[in-house]
């Protein structure tokens, strides 16, 4: 089903999100705080020629069925807010941010971005997915040597089917994509940010994903 996405950021994941979703033939819309700026508009040349338009944070706001959250995790709650709770009340939104200090650790140890997001704006239904894998596998799973695991969480089930079909629409099959349960469970999907930096130094790439591999019949389930 094509839908209409508005996309908070302009970053190297907001971009590859939205050319991949406007390819797919998604009415995409990228939101900026200077939508006017030639500077941006150059930088953006490509994006749009692939069909998604730039606009300012509000107006991708309001054109979207489904918004992404593609901004830094430090500065995405107080973005939204500058949008407002009754203009996201509703709303899909899907989180791939994370949070990072400076001293690369996370800005929200205790909590999850996506936990957040959700509680500051409860009308609105929060989905965090994206978060574990680099930008690059995010629109190309196929790129990998063998099968990956992209994980939901989140408390609205519509919600989430919305974000599998547009998670499909970006080559992952359904067999990949593992529910976690409510919205608490991000905290492991942002915390494994910590875990991913330091896969990436072994192995001199961020372009890997992770598989959940279950036991075979027979196995002993979650009692000890």
């Amino acid at each position: 089903m094509l839908m209409r996405i508005g996309i908070l950021g302009t970053g190297n994941v907001g971009q590859a999100l939205a050319s991949a979703w406007a390819r797919a033939g998604h009415d995409v819309v990228v939101g900026s705080r200077r939508p006017d700026d030639p500077e941006l508009l150059a930088e953006l040349k490509e994006l749009t020629a692939s069909g998604s338009r730039v606009d300012s944070s509000a107006g991708a706001a309001a054109h979207a069925e489904v918004l992404v959250n593609a901004t830094p995790g430090t500065a995405s709650v107080a973005l939204l807010h500058t949008i407002g709770a009754e203009a996201l009340a509703g709303k899909v939104v899907l989180d791939v941010g994370v949070g990072f200090l400076e001293d690369g650790s996370l800005s929200h140890p205790g909590v999850s971005l996506g936990e957040e997001i959700q509680r500051a704006f409860p009308e609105t239904r929060v989905v965090k997915t994206l978060c574990t894998i680099d930008r690059k596998v995010m629109i190309a799973p196929d790129s990998l040597e063998g099968p990956s695991t992209v994980f939901l969480s989140g408390e609205d089930a519509e919600a989430k089917k919305v974000v599998r079909g547009l998670l499909g629409d970006l080559g992952w099959a359904d067999d990949a994509l593992l529910d976690l349960g409510g919205i608490a469970t991000a905290r492991g999907q942002e915390h494994f940010a910590l875990l991913f930096i330091g896969i990436a130094q072994a192995t001199g790439t961020y372009e890997f994903g992770v598989r959940v591999v279950l036991p075979t019949s027979g196995g002993s389930g979650l009692d000890h």
